[in-house]
């Protein structure tokens, strides 16, 4: 259970504690509520663009790391289609220190030319290190447009081409910010051995003079039911052919996602999945296979990938994984697996929890969302999935209308 207190500031910003006096540490977590889905899609890969810049100096302070590590602390960030977030651990003594640094960064960045240069550097270069040059890294490059045709999940969180990060100008950069990295657009989650009243003091003294923005009118066109089956292929020099299926499935705080969840552990979740059994230790026909969800807020994907055994036709591997998925899809599920992948779910959940960090960042998740009681459900719901919702929710989702898969060849 993450129990929490909440208050606002007058700019709009949330402020959530969640108390643990057990532990000399404090998480303090700030979610922004802006991914690349929020990106025009002539100006993509911003979102992620920002997380770099935001570690390039802001108004104040030339340098986000040194004044950290000085005092104890570590930080991080990452992007996704649906939030950015930014987090920092250190010693609950120095916690103010985080409140200097991520307010300063929140306030205004140094929007400094040669900041924006140099990250863009850094973000090409890992566009090219991490899906151009890395054997199947361009896989969603061309996976997400394939299943993806009017939602802004068609693009990669790093953006649809490097040209868009390349033709970024400081005015983009500028608008981009005083858009979204706005207190009244955010989330700020502290945890650890603090009062309300000290976070509520700290969060006057370094966030309360911070001007709130706009409102955002987030008008998100909505995917269409996909009622036709895609392929495509691509060829590269890669060791081994590989699969990759995806079929559209709940959102991460849909009442069935848990059900579509527990559909991809039955299908790949470790060795004793029906994808693993048959079609690596017994047939024998792929290296490797799995399946998971992307959890992402919107309508997501389960995906399916696998790397075949040499020799091994592309057309002959996807047969196999389709005749499986329409087992799963056709067959009742007996109880005893279903109470397995039940247990495996709710194992990761409840030893996800032991982190003081990940409980700061699944409030903040939901708290963004707009509920952050929701953080306190996901094992509620995952004991109330039926065999019913099971069989239900397998002929929607494993439809094979509904799949999009990407054949990858390999030249060697």
């Amino acid at each position: 259970m993450i129990h929490y207190e909440h208050f606002q500031l007058a700019n709009g910003l949330n402020i959530y504690l969640h108390q643990d006096k057990t532990t000399p540490m404090a998480a303090v977590n700030i979610v922004y509520n802006v991914g690349s889905r929020d990106e025009d899609e002539n100006k993509t890969g911003f979102a992620h663009l920002f997380e770099h810049l935001m570690f390039g100096g802001s108004k104040n302070i030339q340098s986000f790391d040194a004044p950290l590590q000085k005092v104890g602390g570590e930080n991080n960030a990452f992007t996704s289609p649906d939030v950015t977030n930014y987090y920092v651990t250190l010693p609950v003594e120095n916690i103010e220190t985080a409140f200097w640094l991520e307010s300063d960064r929140m306030m205004s960045l140094s929007f400094d030319p040669k900041v924006l240069e140099v990250q863009r550097k850094v973000v090409i270069e890992e566009f090219k290190q991490r899906y151009l040059n890395q054997p199947y890294g361009d896989v969603w490059l061309k996976l997400r447009p394939l299943t993806y045709q009017k939602h802004p999940y068609r693009w990669a969180t790093i953006g649809k081409e490097i040209k868009h990060i390349e033709d970024a100008t400081l005015e983009d950069v500028k608008d981009f910010f005083f858009r979204f990295y706005r207190p009244n657009n955010a989330t700020l989650v502290v945890a650890g051995n603090i009062e309300l009243s000290q976070l509520k003091a700290l969060a006057e003294k370094w966030f309360g003079d911070i001007p709130a923005g706009e409102p955002i009118n987030r008008n998100l066109p909505k995917e269409p039911r996909q009622n036709e089956a895609r392929y495509t292929t691509t060829e590269a020099a890669v060791p081994l052919n590989a699969l990759f299926k995806a079929y559209h499935m709940p959102g991460r705080y849909d009442k069935d996602y848990f059900t579509a969840d527990l559909i991809s552990d039955v299908l790949g979740r470790g060795k004793s999945s029906r994808l693993y059994t048959s079609l690596v230790q017994d047939q024998k026909l792929f290296n490797s296979i799995s399946a998971h969800v992307m959890g992402s807020l919107d309508p997501g994907m389960l995906v399916i990938q696998g790397h075949l055994n040499k020799g091994v036709s592309l057309e002959e591997g996807n047969a196999a994984v389709e005749k499986i998925v329409e087992e799963v899809k056709e067959m009742k599920l007996g109880e005893k697996e279903l109470e397995k992948v039940k247990n495996q779910a709710e194992s990761t959940l409840q030893f996800s929890e032991v982190e003081l960090l990940n409980r700061a960042m699944s409030l903040a998740f939901t708290a963004n969302y707009g509920d952050p009681e929701l953080c306190n459900a996901d094992a509620e719901k995952l004991r109330a999935v039926t065999q019913y919702d099971m069989k239900n929710m397998a002929a929607e989702v494993l439809r094979k209308e509904n799949s999009s898969t990407l054949l990858y060849q390999s030249k060697n």
